[in-house]
């Protein structure tokens, strides 16, 4: 009997409708059930329904559990900082890989995981003068985001086959990365299958350019996260055409909902024309599959899109000659070769 699941679907604006349709083409080629419940969050239906599409969106995702949300208009609001919020969206994976057919400086693969708190440290304080020739903020570090981000970390390399890397600068900052490193040290206990080691954050950066391989997921505190997520995209050649997964956790550290999505905007400038690429999505979506526990088919899916991407099968903007629809299919078979 098939595995069957319903997926939350937010639809969005410009080329998000081929987004849309290229996922569902996918979909339909895996050895499992998905039902997508749509939720128009166009910019158009957004003005007509004001808050009421918000909250038939987080009703949505609430009783799902997963959401793949494809690009929206930012204009009056922003539907991402509004979801994070009305979510509690907390933490952010964001799997960095080298994309064959993007243009990088960097030579060697990279293929990285990086868990990245969303709260506290200075980003929750807007800080404040002293006088006028000094300012302050104030950093913050809470055991429960901590507590939440190092055990889907631990989880995700525990499915997977990975280690786990925690960075900081626990040396310095005695009390908040101090913090962060025990709480990461006690979650690694629980998870003796798992290799863990530490790392300090600036040695990272450094380690992470000159020999990328030994670092598969890597857990950071807010802004550690930030840069190295930036880092990282620019070393695989774009800030732009990767995926990531927004998470928000019950009180036991569980995973209460995610929501995945592409990196890049809505490109209007091409919309209806056949040329977006759909390989954001397909990635955001192999992470999707992973979060329900389908591994092998979410492998497949990530797997049969950069193989095809590094034979030279590709859509315009990466040099090759496919539409959205041919490239589309292409994967399609590929998954579907590979999961037969």
């Amino acid at each position: 009997m098939r595995a069957a699941y319903t997926v939350t679907e937010l639809l969005g604006d410009g080329i998000g409708p081929e987004l849309s349709e290229a996922v569902h083409t996918l979909a339909e080629a895996l050895p499992i059930d998905l039902h997508f419940e749509p939720v128009d969050l166009s910019l158009e239906n957004r003005r007509a329904r004001k808050g009421a599409i918000y909250d038939e969106a987080i009703a949505s995702i609430e009783s799902n559990r997963v959401a793949l949300k494809h690009p929206t208009i930012t204009a009056e609001e922003s539907p991402n900082q509004i979801l994070r919020r009305r979510l509690n969206l907390s933490v952010i994976h964001r799997p960095v890989y080298t994309l064959p057919g993007v243009p990088s400086n960097f030579r060697r693969e990279l293929d990285v995981d990086i868990i990245r708190i969303a709260t506290g440290g200075t980003y929750d304080d807007p800080g404040r003068m002293i006088g006028n020739s000094g300012a302050v903020s104030l950093r913050i570090v809470e055991r429960q985001p901590v507590l939440e981000a190092a055990r889907y970390a631990f989880n995700l390399a525990r499915k997977t086959g990975k280690s786990v890397t925690s960075a900081s600068k626990y040396t310095i900052q005695k009390a908040t990365d101090g913090l962060f490193q025990a709480v990461a040290e006690s979650v690694a206990a629980e998870y003796p299958e798992v290799p863990h080691h530490s790392e300090l954050f600036d040695a990272l950066l450094a380690k992470l350019i000159m020999k990328p391989e030994p670092f598969q997921v890597i857990l950071v505190l807010n802004e550690y996260g930030d840069f190295l997520s930036d880092m990282a995209c620019g070393l695989a050649g774009s800030l732009g055409i990767g995926a990531s997964a927004n998470l928000a956790f019950d009180a036991s550290a569980v995973v209460r909902v995610a929501l995945f999505d592409a990196a890049h905007g809505t490109a209007p400038d091409i919309a209806g024309k056949g040329l977006a690429n759909p390989t954001a999505i397909f990635l955001a979506f192999s992470l999707l599959l992973y979060q329900l526990g389908e591994i092998r088919v979410g492998k497949a899916v990530k797997d049969g899109t950069l193989d095809l991407l590094r034979r030279g099968v590709r859509t315009g903007d990466l040099g090759g000659k496919e539409s959205t629809q041919s490239f589309t299919a292409a994967v399609a078979a590929e998954v579907a070769a590979r999961l037969a």
